[in-house]
């Protein structure tokens, strides 16, 4: 199935200039069952579950003969058929080997064996392409961030809405409020804040002003822009992270030919020694049901059933206990790669942190009458109508503490500035610092401004205080200034929150691959110096765009390493793709993140990415013991066979209790503590 499976990938995922976003009806999911091979797959299961059942409960063999039968077409029509062109072709794969096998099989009255293995892999084709077309429609979905259409406007101010694709660099759009930017550019004129985080991974809303750089597909605030364009559509951003997870998909490759080349160097030595132990003896003289029976032996034990299963039942084990404890994995391949990884590099928002302000500081000037509860429930009551996210977490705040939030009236919001309103009588602003001074006002109040970029000691206060107020909102916190009809009354600093597991989970990562996690995140260097202080990491790049975390992770791999990226965004996925494994937390992650990741923490315990890593390596251990005990058996009745005279009943026995045991060995690793336990072994280079 492995070599069919190359090429459907190949074609979902072909190379191509990625065109501009054109108007498209919203994507949806591939459902299982609308795939064929799912299709045929739960047949073959389904026929060869009954048929097992009445064999099993001693039913005459017309029973269930024909349920067998439904298994074998159903199930190995397809692999057959990808067999015989690549027969044509004049190349063997082990899928024609394989059907020969249980074809074989059945030949020799042994239907069952036969019958499981094409059960086997058909499933294991169905779920190789789900998980392909579920991650071509997340490409193709995320072009759906781009609009469709743009608001131009001509050197005269007249409007024109044309497609997106129409759009040149040096055209000037209008992005009104809500909208999502049409392509990337420049801002010409305008204040308004953009929700970038698809892009740069940023938890905020960026302010943007006249000379700033704007994304396509990026979410306009509340005010309006008129942007410049810089980009061609095809060159945007949004369009670059596309081609770069078709790319990075595309890595893969090599080691999928490396393993097309290992089948079809053991399907022709098979079938040639098949031939050569059937054609041998008859040439000598042996009659020819004795030539043909040894030969059907030999294909017997020389059929790669016991391989298959020492290598699934461990690492669908696995998936099974990850699955139970919150991390899905989406293949048996992606299980083993885990555990191959040396190397973990880490998003920060949203991944390390929660990808949300909180309230981290509250500070009430000496000379405002307030309280730390007081100033915070008037800044809640300001913020209560507020969309924004500083807003959303400020009322979060106070609610926490139980506070009564007043009802706010003549409510306004100022474009990347901030909010004012009425309580209870009297002018509230909450906004930043350069302007809460000032005397501008939005019809006769006061304006503020909704965040600051770095901490400011306020005007205000006394030295002491302003030294404290720094440390209580840190470094790299956002900074509002609340005031009181013109006048402050104190700040409140927010900041990302570090999700409590960080320091644990990086510190497992550490002692599982011997070097301390890297830390790539597209938000500022304060920030990230934050995150990576609290956790321990050294290695810190921050402001990177999507294109640029890729370039680190092989920059990473280049040098030898077998890298675990780990991350929730957009943004990230690339880099996912692009990583020898890749872990996307599940519970805010996009969906493009989702299903380039080889595995999803669904719950974001990131303390579950060091378990499932150790769990991999468990099974990995259990592969190798499994392929040692299936190659054993498989020598010696080879050999037996060959020099010796092996009973047809004695070769199956010998077969099918290797198959059984390798497959018992392998669900050791559905047992609780098989997730729970587990030394912390380095990755060997």
């Amino acid at each position: 199935m492995c070599s069919c499976m190359v090429g459907r990938v190949s074609a979902t995922l072909a190379p191509h200039r990625t065109p501009a976003p054109a108007p498209t009806a919203p994507h949806r999911r591939t459902r299982v069952l609308a795939l064929p091979e799912a299709r045929w797959a739960l047949a073959a299961t389904v026929a060869f579950l009954a048929a097992l059942a009445l064999d099993l409960g001693g039913a005459p063999a017309w029973a269930y003969g024909p349920l067998y039968a439904v298994a074998y077409v159903t199930g190995g029509w397809e692999p057959a058929l990808e067999g015989l062109r690549a027969l044509r072709e004049k190349t063997l794969d082990v899928d024609l080997l394989m059907i020969v096998a249980a074809l074989g099989a059945a030949a020799i009255g042994q239907v069952l064996d036969g019958a499981l293995l094409i059960v086997i892999f058909a499933t294991s084709g169905a779920l190789e392409a789900l998980a392909t077309a579920r991650t071509a429609d997340s490409v193709r979905g995320l072009l759906d961030l781009a609009p469709s259409t743009a608001t131009r406007v001509t050197d005269s101010g007249a409007e024109t809405v044309v497609p997106t694709a129409e759009l040149a660099v040096g055209d000037v759009v209008l992005v009104r409020p809500g909208e999502r930017i049409g392509a990337d550019g420049r801002v010409l004129d305008g204040v308004s804040e953009a929700d970038q985080a698809t892009i740069t991974g940023e938890p905020l809303p960026v302010v943007k002003r006249p000379g700033d750089e704007v994304f396509a597909g990026t979410l306009n605030g509340t005010g309006a822009l008129r942007v410049r364009v810089e980009r061609d559509p095809a060159d945007s951003v949004i369009a670059r992270i596309v081609t770069l997870v078709e790319e990075a998909s595309r890595t893969k490759a090599p080691t999928q030919l490396f393993i097309e080349r290992i089948e079809q160097r053991y399907a022709v030595a098979i079938v040639a020694a098949t031939l050569a132990v059937f054609a041998v003896p008859l040439a000598f003289g042996a009659d020819l049901t004795g030539a043909l029976l040894r030969a059907m032996t030999f294909m017997i034990v020389a059929s790669p059933c016991a391989v298959v299963l020492a290598t699934m039942p461990p690492l669908l084990s696995a998936i099974a206990n990850a699955g139970r404890h919150g991390v899905l994995v989406k293949s048996a391949v992606a299980m083993e790669r885990l555990g191959e990884i040396d190397l973990a590099a880490l998003d920060k928002t949203g991944t390390l942190t929660e990808g949300a302000p909180e309230v981290t500081g509250v500070r009430p000037l000496r000379d405002s009458g307030l309280d730390e509860d007081a100033l915070l429930g008037l800044a809640a009551a300001a913020e209560l109508p507020s969309e924004h996210p500083l807003a959303r977490a400020i009322v979060t705040a106070a609610r926490a503490r139980g506070l009564r939030i007043a009802r706010a009236e003549d409510f306004t919001a100022v474009p990347g500035r901030g909010v004012t309103a009425t309580v209870e009588g009297r002018s509230v602003g909450v906004g930043r610092a350069e302007t809460v001074h000032s005397d501008a006002t939005v019809e006769g109040r006061p304006v503020g401004i909704g965040r600051a970029e770095t901490t400011h000691s306020d005007a205000t206060a006394g030295p002491a205080e302003a030294a404290d107020s720094d440390a209580t909102a840190g470094s790299d916190a956002t900074v509002v200034h609340v005031t009181r009809d013109g006048v402050p009354v104190g700040t409140l600093a927010l900041t990302d929150r570090l999700r409590p597991a960080a320091p644990a989970t990086t510190a497992d990562l550490t002692a599982l691959t011997g070097t301390a996690p890297v830390l790539l995140t597209g938000d500022n260097a304060r920030a990230a110096a934050r995150v990576a202080e609290a956790t321990g990491l050294t290695d810190v790049r921050a402001e990177l765009l999507p294109e640029d975390k890729v370039n680190a992770v092989r920059e990473l791999q280049d040098a030898g390493r077998k890298v675990l990226f780990v991350g929730d965004g957009v943004n990230d996925a690339p880099a996912l793709a692009a990583a020898h494994s890749g872990v996307a937390m599940g519970r805010a992650g996009s969906d493009l993140a989702l299903e380039t990741a080889d595995a999803v923490v669904v719950r974001d315990e990131l303390t579950a990415v060091p378990a499932v890593v150790r769990l991999s390596r468990a099974a990995r251990r259990l592969v190798v013991q499994n392929l040692v005990i299936a190659g054993t058996f498989i020598t010696v009745l080879v050999v037996w066979d060959l020099v010796g005279h092996l009973p047809l009943p004695l070769g199956v026995a010998g077969h099918e209790g290797s198959t059984v045991l390798v497959g018992l060995n392998g669900l050791r690793l559905l047992r609780e503590a098989a997730w729970r336990s587990g030394p912390v072994q380095p990755a060997r280079g």
